[in-house]
């Protein structure tokens, strides 16, 4: 194929990644309702259960804990009388991708897949079950564990008493699917790591050797996806650097395979 034929197969790729986003963004919309009461604005429920399990566990080892009696002023506002229609649109087309993101990986395979050899192609058939897993396994987590220590932390922090908090429906939004979008992606390191090794640009040794750089760089991105505390910093931070040392041998892995293919190899 020639280059614009590759650009012409590649924008059919994102026609239909981006139909299919628009298409669950429409199903979301015409449930918006439901999906702000029971999803998006539900940490702002005192019995959401992440409240219930933190107020459960320290109660059990015999701490008393402020999740207990949570009460949030769940009026949100709108300033601008497009603020609450945009703030739905925008909702919709975030939660649409996040919903239809398989099948976004399942475009860009088909694009990808025709430049590799036979053997690679069946090396990776795993690639959109993993990522998509990774995927869904960061949103649940930045779900039940980031958001409701974030909102926690936000409603109740105060620098004087003289001031309240009101928040607007789209920052409290934005605040909902920036973390569910950044924490998800931080879940993919696994993947990106295992391509840029099988193209030669990463090697265990370079992850080991910048590890503690690479702690550095997880820290400062934790603190601009989480509230200003050092417990909300560290409960994003671990899980993302135990993806890194998974991360680690996943290199170590495709490495050791490519040397010992090459062992093999017949010589001429």
């Amino acid at each position: 194929m020639s280059f614009l034929d590759h650009l012409e197969e590649l924008r059919w790729h994102l026609v239909r990644s981006f139909t299919a986003i628009f298409v669950v963004a429409i199903v979301i919309f015409a449930n918006i309702n439901f999906v702000f009461n029971e999803i998006l604005l539900a940490h702002l429920k005192p019995d959401f259960a992440t409240y219930e399990f933190f107020c459960k566990t320290f109660t059990a080892i015999g701490i008393d804990s402020s999740f207990c009696n949570i009460s949030f002023n769940q009026t949100l506002q709108a300033l601008n009388p497009t603020q609450q229609l945009m703030t739905g649109i925008w909702s919709s087309l975030i939660l649409g991708f996040v919903v239809a993101f398989p099948y976004v990986l399942w475009e860009i395979w088909r694009f990808i897949a025709p430049g590799l050899h036979q053997n690679e192609r069946k090396k990776s058939k795993g690639f959109i079950l993993t990522s998509s897993f990774l995927f869904f396994l960061g949103v649940l987590f930045s779900y039940y564990v980031i958001l409701p220590m974030s909102v926690y932390f936000f409603y109740n922090f105060e620098i004087s008493d003289a001031i309240q908090n009101n928040f607007k429906v789209d920052a409290y939004i934005s605040l909902i699917t920036n973390t569910l979008i950044g924490v998800a992606v931080f879940f993919e390191l696994p993947v990106v790591i295992y391509f840029l090794s099988k193209i030669g640009l990463i090697t265990p040794e370079f992850l080991r050797k910048y590890r503690k750089h690479a702690l550095v760089v997880v820290l400062i991105l934790s603190a601009i996806i989480t509230p200003p505390d050092v417990a909300s910093q560290i409960i994003v931070s671990v899980p993302i650097m135990i993806l890194y040392e998974i991360s680690i041998h996943i290199s170590k892995f495709v490495i050791k395979k490519q040397q010992k293919n090459v062992t093999k190899s017949p010589r001429v």
